[in-house]
């Protein structure tokens, strides 16, 4: 009897929650569909977001590397065609890194200048990572060693050369370079001893400071 009674007693316990989900089906069952409607939503435009970027970024470093190859290949006013259709429309740093690729291809046409300014432009744009703005500051300071005095170099390239950067090597190499140009051997030897004494200091970069000290010592202009 006691069983009969717990039959009993588990099937009216079953009706009655089946009762409930209808009665809350009934109420909210709008608000389930819409939250479910919301859920798929959401993925499909993740995934196409996901899927937009992958191809936006791909494609444009497919043209990227398509302006680099007419570069390689000296057709220079192709590739800064290619290059200013990639600093209007590609997608991601793609466009900035084309905007230095063709400043490049300008100071190699002869017109560093323009390429400096770039550069330095590029520099000191605060929208950019700080890995980029070093690496514009850098080259601005390498093209300001042919053409322009230590002071424009050590502008670009002097708060760089400070131990915790991880571009002191090149920064330092770039600001000897161009002490050396302008014939202060002292200051040119200083900062080629700071690049040999550095013990992260690039192997080729390293011996290229060691010969240019050598040099120095040689003339016995650094005393």
């Amino acid at each position: 009897m006691a069983n009969q009674d717990d039959s009993f007693i588990r099937e009216v316990n079953e009706e009655l929650r089946s009762e409930q989900v209808k009665a809350v089906w009934t109420r909210f069952g709008s608000v389930f569909i819409g939250i479910a409607i919301l859920i798929v939503v959401g993925t499909i435009g993740k995934v196409g977001y996901e899927y937009w970027h992958e191809t936006s970024a791909s494609q444009s470093g497919d043209e990227f590397l398509a302006a680099l190859t007419l570069s390689r290949e000296n057709k220079t006013d192709e590739a800064l065609a290619a290059l200013a259709t990639l600093e209007k429309d590609g997608y991601g740093a793609y466009p900035v890194l084309a905007k230095m690729r063709a400043a490049t291809l300008q100071a190699q046409k002869g017109d560093t200048a323009a390429a400096v300014k770039v550069f330095s432009d590029l520099s000191k744009d605060a929208s950019l990572p700080q890995a980029m703005r070093d690496a514009a500051r850098m080259r601005a300071a390498y093209l300001l060693v042919d053409t322009g005095t230590y002071e424009q170099v050590s502008a670009e390239a002097e708060q760089l050369a400070v131990p915790a950067n991880g571009m002191r090597h090149s920064a330092r190499e770039a600001l000897g370079l161009a002490a050396y140009k302008a014939g202060d051997m002292a200051k040119a030897k200083t900062w080629f001893q700071q690049i040999a004494d550095d013990a992260e200091t690039p192997r080729n970069l390293a011996n290229r400071a060691q010969m240019l000290l050598d040099l120095i010592t040689a003339s016995g202009k650094a005393s």
